[in-house]
Parts: C-alpha cells; structure tokens; sequence
C-alpha cells in the first residue's frame, strides 16, 4: 500500500504513523472537557478499522497521550464530524478531519440540519428521537424552550407573506419545544422523510408511519419542523444554538419542587435515550426542561420529585435492580454500577442545586 504524506506535530507521531503504514486509519481532531481544570483539551485521534485498534496525541503538550490500543466500543460508522464517542471514559467531540483522506472517505454524505419539535408533541419526545435513531440520524444537540412571538416571528420570517404565517406563530410560541441538531447522511432530506407530508391529514393517509402520520393533527399543530435545505439548515441551527455570540433562545429550566437527570454517555452510545425518555413520561413525571451539550439532562417534576424519581431510577447496581425492582430504569437500561444508565439526584435539597449547576452555570 502506498504511504500517504501526512503532516503531524514532531518526529516521534510521525514514526509511530509510519510503521503502521500498512493499515489504513481515520485521523480527526478531537476535544475532551476536562472538569478538573475546567478546560477544553485537544486531541488527534486515530483509527485502525484493521483492528479496531485507536490513538491519541495531546495536540498542546505534543506527545503521545494514548499508544495504539485495541477499543472494541469505537466502529467506522461512530466516526464522521459533529459526533461524540467515549474512549476510555473520555468522552471526545469530533470536532474536525485529521487529513484529506479522511474527509473524502468518510465525510461526503454527512449534513446538518435542524429538527424542531413543536408543542403538540413535546411529550412524544422519546417516540420521536426514536425514530430519529432508527433513520440512521444522530442527536448532537437539544433544547426545550418556549419560543416568544418575537423569537417564532423572527424564526418562521420566510413565512411572513403566507396566510397561515399567524395561526404558525401563535401555535409554535403557546408551549414549550424542543430543537435539535440532527447529523447524518443526507440529514436534511432523511429527517423531511421521517417527518411526512406537511399536512397531517395527508400523512396520516400516505405515510401512517411518519412522525406527522402518528402524532400530527393538521397543517399546524404537525407534531415537527424541519429544514428544507442545507442553507435553511444552516440558519436554523444558528437561531437555536449560535456558533459566536449569545446563546439562543433561553432554556425551560424551573427552580422549585425539581430533581436532575443526566443520561450517560453509553445509554446515548446504546441509542436507550428514546427509550429512557418514554418510560419517564409513561410513568408520570413531567420533564419541564431537556438541554443536551456533552450528554442529555433534564429537569423532571412531580410531588416529592427528588425521592420518587430517584425510586423510580431503582439500585445504583443494575444486577441488583434487575432482582428487587425489575420495572425502574437501571433494572431495564443499566449494565454496571457504573454504566448504569441515569444519575439522578440523591438528597431533596440537592435537587435545585443540581438543576442550577445544569442549566444556569453550565447553560450554553
């Protein structure tokens, strides 16, 4: 096999990169947020498809941070820019191609767009990241948030001339929705599919399967948005989550009778966030807000919310939740005592602090 030219860092990547130069591998740059230092570390990231074997140089320090080792939780198809994948319990944001070869190999179909989901069907959000999951599409960023006339005037400003442009923006700024960054092949076109035909009524007839087809009611109250071109796409995406300045439309995060959950990385990696989501309306708790940066976190409310949740998440050993409480979240989604699936806020009086911390310190 030819040896590509690559450009690395120092000599030493470099001859380490040689004498593997008969495999091929994928090179991207990668960030890490270390919460010890409260800092965003940089990283090249290297993977051997051969093998499945990966690499790391500290980008800053320049040195090796990892030597090539076997990782059976990394695949090719994990691999494209925007997405998250954990190594070694750091989970890394793949934030741009290392090389040519990779870009051209592994990032020609790869789109952004944004996908809304409107009031009438906020409490089908994990039906609905259901679907997205099973379309091939992953989430890389959310939001609930209840838009104002102003924000959905300025969001739906296309529409202004249309004769349905105020009963739009009166329905879409009555409640709470939730915007997400959707990334995959040909995202833009795959989401619309998901979604179905604009009029519910329509998609309820030709497409009974399509998001709009289940939960739509009629050419409004159509259950969810999505962008119709790359350019939209991109404009969309930046109302909800700027890339400079500001930080968007403000989250639904409340203070008072509240409790915390973090979904954890391998749940996201396992595709159980739909699935997470859905028991935890099913069984009565309220999610009255939803922001996902580095992993998913919501604020759940019920009477008594910090001790009934925390029941409803059952033992911190899955193995053990699985014999005495078979029915909660860690019996049904969890591994191990680590990777057992939520964190959910022990002490009420940590419930408020901990939903401060997520959506007020942390909010971006």
């Amino acid at each position: 096999m030819r040896v590509r030219s690559v450009t690395f860092p120092c000599r030493a990547w470099l001859d380490c990169v040689l004498c593997y130069a008969q495999d091929e591998r994928f090179a991207f740059l990668a960030e890490w947020y270390d919460p010890s230092a409260a800092l965003l570390r940089r990283y090249q990231l290297l993977y051997y498809p051969k093998d499945g074997s990966v690499e790391m140089f500290d980008m800053k320090n320049q040195r090796t941070f990892l030597r090539r080792t076997k990782f059976d939780e990394i695949h090719p198809e994990d691999l494209f820019v925007g997405n998250r994948v954990n190594v070694f319990s750091r989970q890394l944001n793949l934030i741009g191609y290392g090389d040519q070869y990779t870009a051209n190999k592994l990032g020609s179909k790869k789109e952004r767009t944004l996908a809304m989901i409107k009031p009438d069907a906020v409490t089908k959000v994990g039906d609905i990241i259901q679907m997205i999951y099973d379309a091939n599409l992953i989430v890389t960023k959310a939001k609930m948030t209840k838009l104002t006339w102003k924000q959905a005037v300025d969001f739906y400003t296309e529409h202004q001339s249309k004769s349905f442009f105020n009963n739009l923006v009166q329905f879409v700024s009555s409640g709470p929705v939730i915007a997400m960054e959707l990334m995959g092949d040909e995202a833009v076109y795959t989401w619309r599919k998901v979604l179905g035909p604009t009029d519910s009524g329509v998609a309820q007839k030709d497409a009974a399967n399509s998001l709009r087809g289940q939960f739509g009611t009629d050419g409004t109250k159509n259950a969810g948005h999505g962008s119709d071109s790359l350019a939209s796409a991109a404009r969309e995406l930046e109302f909800f989550f700027p890339s400079t300045t500001g930080h968007g439309p403000s989250n639904t995060a409340m203070y008072s009778d509240c409790t915390c959950s973090i979904i954890k990385p391998h749940a996201i990696s396992e595709v159980l966030t739909g699935k997470i989501l859905k028991s935890i309306i099913e069984n009565g708790f309220e999610i009255s807000a939803l922001q996902m940066v580095c992993r998913p976190r919501e604020i759940i409310h019920a009477t008594d919310s910090p001790r009934t949740f925390r029941e409803f998440c059952g033992p911190a050993d899955p193995e053990i939740a699985r014999h005495l409480r078979p029915t909660t979240l860690r019996a049904l989604y969890g591994k191990n005592k680590v990777q057992n699936a939520v964190h959910c806020t022990d002490l009420p009086e940590d419930g408020i602090l901990e939903v401060q911390y997520f959506f007020k310190i942390l909010d971006v």
